[in-house]
């Protein structure tokens, strides 16, 4: 995932019988608003091309080569009309520049009193020719929930915001490196997934075999410098209080080999066998060590479900906050539109007010309370939640999602061991109906915001996926 400051290559359109100074103070009012975001742009000075806009083919190729010298820095593409603008110019710089990031055209609104020679822009019309000129370029686009938008206003600041979030979705899957650590559990065929259907989209999967990883694990002495800086670390990342000292140096140790097994490969995300073999062989939960990744934005799923794994990337690449892995678990009583949310778990210590290290209750009364220490408990406030499901269907040969957003309540639930959640979600059971009949996991990716509008954008739009949002 590129690091730093958002970037955008700005167009900005021109058609030269409006007046000259509409151009001119609009370029300039666009980019000090974007500067004042903190956003970085690259765009022609009035130098390169008259009144820095594009217009003719000239200006397309001007504009093409400076957007081909930046290519590595450019998030997206912002066509701004401050009139009519000339969408020739316009697409015929975008596809000189052979960018493949996503649009957004922008129309500055008119003033009905002043439909003059000198104040006229006629842009809401302009807008129109642009993006038929990019639907049959084949380019995938956004615009304005409004046709028009005065740069100066919260509403296009707003938008530009939602924007970068896609550019953050679109670019960042279509780079990801996601890890699997181990196999699934062989009673879990519902997180099997197709390599190949992924790597069509960018997502590419490298794979690390468990036994190596805890193999490695046991090769680390306690009092290596590195174990005992991850050990400080775990012990205040969560309330240890009651976990048995060697089951926490044992956490340390697989965490520094995943760790910097992700480091060599640049691995974003990753997905762990976090059971039975795990426990069996050496003694622990993961849970805490995943949470912990999850927490500083390297997602990391259970059960290897990397499908799940890439809904949650998908998720905190949009509202860039931790996201987490759930079971739909539980229904809340008679309420049709709540239910639970449970696991373990790997769910951040960002999400919950308070998170405890136990040992995992179900697992434990197989496989021994000793064995699987190393679990985390806690419970968000309430808030907003948005929810995804990125899925291969190798009977159909695509890429399947749903998106959707409700809230967390704070309603009362008895005593539960491990990370849980009561969310409401407007027509709940219609949405069950869905998963059921299309063939999605048990598990999806949540996030404590609300930004299914953009999945759903990014992954339709841009991405070519199948996407199903449901809006209650």
């Amino acid at each position: 995932m590129k690091i730093g400051k958002p970037t955008l290559g700005v167009i900005v359109g021109n058609r030269n019988f409006f007046a000259d100074k509409l151009v001119e103070e609009g370029r300039k009012e666009v980019l000090a608003v974007l500067n004042g975001m903190g956003v970085e742009t690259v765009a022609l000075n009035e130098n390169d091309t008259s009144l820095g806009a594009t217009e003719t083919w000239a200006d397309s190729q001007k504009c093409a080569e400076l957007f081909k010298a930046n290519r590595d820095k450019i998030d997206g593409i912002l066509v701004t009309l401050p009139n009519f603008g000339d969408e020739l110019g316009i697409v015929d710089a975008i596809k000189l520049s052979g960018l493949e990031v996503p649009i957004l055209v922008h129309a500055f609104p008119d003033s009905i009193d002043e439909l003059t020679a000198a104040g006229r822009r006629d842009a809401f019309c302009g807008k129109i020719s642009v993006c038929n000129n990019l639907y049959q370029f084949g380019y995938p686009f956004s615009v304005t929930e409004n046709h028009t938008v005065a740069p100066s206003s919260d509403e296009f600041k707003a938008e530009v915001a939602r924007f970068l979030s896609l550019c953050r979705v679109v670019n960042g899957l279509r780079t990801a490196r996601l890890g699997a650590v181990g196999t699934r559990p062989n009673a879990f065929r519902t997180v099997r997934f197709s390599e190949k259907l992924l790597e069509a989209s960018g997502i590419s999967v490298s794979t690390l075999e468990l036994s190596e990883a805890l193999g490695n694990a046991n090769k680390l002495a306690d009092d290596d410098a590195r174990v005992r800086g991850k050990l400080e670390e775990i012990n205040a990342y969560a309330n240890t209080e009651g976990a048995p000292p060697k089951s926490l140096v044992l956490m340390a140790k697989l965490a520094i080999v995943i760790s910097e097994w992700m480091d060599d490969l640049s691995i974003d995300a990753t997905a762990l066998q976090c059971w039975t073999s795990v426990q069996e062989n050496y003694g622990i939960n993961v849970c805490t060590i995943m949470s912990m990744m999850s927490d500083k934005l390297m997602p990391s799923a259970c059960e290897v479900d990397i499908a799940g794994t890439a809904s949650m990337y998908a998720l905190q690449l949009a509202s860039g906050t931790p996201s987490a892995l759930v079971d739909w678990n539980n229904n809340f009583n008679s309420e049709p539109d709540k239910c639970v949310f449970f696991h373990c778990g790997n769910w951040a210590k960002s999400l919950v007010p308070e998170i405890k290290m136990v040992s995992a209750e179900v697992l434990g009364t197989i496989l021994g309370e000793e064995n699987t220490w190393g679990a985390v408990e806690g419970r968000p406030g309430a808030g907003p939640v948005s929810f995804a499901r990125i899925d291969t269907d190798d009977r159909l040969g695509m890429i399947r999602t749903y998106v959707g957003e409700g809230v967390f309540t704070d309603d009362a639930l008895s005593p539960i061991s491990g990370m849980h959640a009561v969310i409401e979600v407007p027509e709940l059971q219609r949405l069950m109906r869905y998963i059921c009949k299309n063939g999605h996991a048990h598990h999806a990716a949540m996030n404590a915001s609300h930004v299914a509008g953009i999945l759903a954008e990014a992954f339709e739009d841009y991405l070519g996926w199948d996407v199903y949002y449901h809006r209650g």
